[in-house]
């Protein structure tokens, strides 16, 4: 007799969380620094009213549902998939978002190039996991609440450095011929290809905005530091409500 494979489609086994028990902040919207003065001068209204791209990173399976590889972090109950939610729906009724890309991170990374750096962080990840095609995949994928928002002529994309869409994809190309200027990013997580994002995006010429309570970090003690250091350096972090102000016409 043949044993069937009933191997669930999850990397790990779905165990669900208890967010009372794991005493996790519903958002963390309280931890986004106010604007230092150097932005506080600019009209972030007639900013975000130029040609703008949305940028949602890595918000997949792993981190927002059971089975997930990233899943004890916790974010499903921190807030940042339903101000995301909110953040792209206010960027498609404003009318001058031409770009809306959906950034995969997969921490399943055998089949890329790597250095040895590479190679030796990568297997620490998932190097222990015995995985199927199928439960990567399932890992990989955008979750529902945001796959249900991506419209036709969206662009899916999956990064394949180590914190930037900015090397080895499309994505710059895909903001030069729509002649973007702003960028306004979202995901996961915010100390790692959040900044790498913001980073990458200021040095194209491009001004990024980070929706702060639309991102995490891997734990919710390291975020006040990653704020304080985009917000001084490299973009204005904003709220989604914020956001949601600024972009309403």
């Amino acid at each position: 007799m043949t044993t069937l494979d009933v191997r669930p489609t999850t990397p790990l086994e779905p165990v669900e969380l208890d967010p009372v028990a794991l005493g996790l902040p519903p958002t963390n919207v309280d931890q986004i620094p106010p604007l230092p003065a150097h932005w506080a001068g600019l009209d972030l209204r007639e900013v975000l009213s130029r040609p703008a791209a949305f940028l949602s990173v890595s918000q997949s399976n792993s981190l927002y549902r059971p089975g997930g590889v990233q899943y004890a972090e916790g974010h499903a109950f921190r807030g940042s998939l339903p101000a995301t939610v909110r953040s792209v729906r206010a960027a498609r009724a404003a009318g001058n978002f031409v770009s809306f890309n959906w950034i995969g991170y997969s921490v399943f990374r055998d089949g890329y190039p790597g250095t040895d750096f590479d190679r030796a962080q990568y297997a620490s990840w998932t190097g222990h996991l015995d995985a199927t095609p199928e439960q990567v995949a399932w890992d990989d994928a955008l979750v529902d609440e945001l796959r249900e928002l991506v419209e036709p002529g969206d662009n899916e994309l999956y990064e394949k450095a180590l914190q930037t869409a900015f090397v080895g994809t499309d994505l710059p190309l895909e903001l030069a011929r729509k002649r973007v200027e702003v960028v306004v990013i979202t995901g996961i997580h915010l100390d790692w290809c959040i900044e790498g994002n913001a980073r990458a995006a200021r040095d194209h010429g491009l001004l990024p905005i980070v929706i702060g309570d639309a991102t995490g970090a891997q734990r919710p003690d390291q975020e006040a530091a990653a704020f304080e250091r985009i917000t001084n350096f490299f973009a204005p972090v904003i709220s989604a409500e914020t956001f949601e102000g600024l972009v309403t016409r």
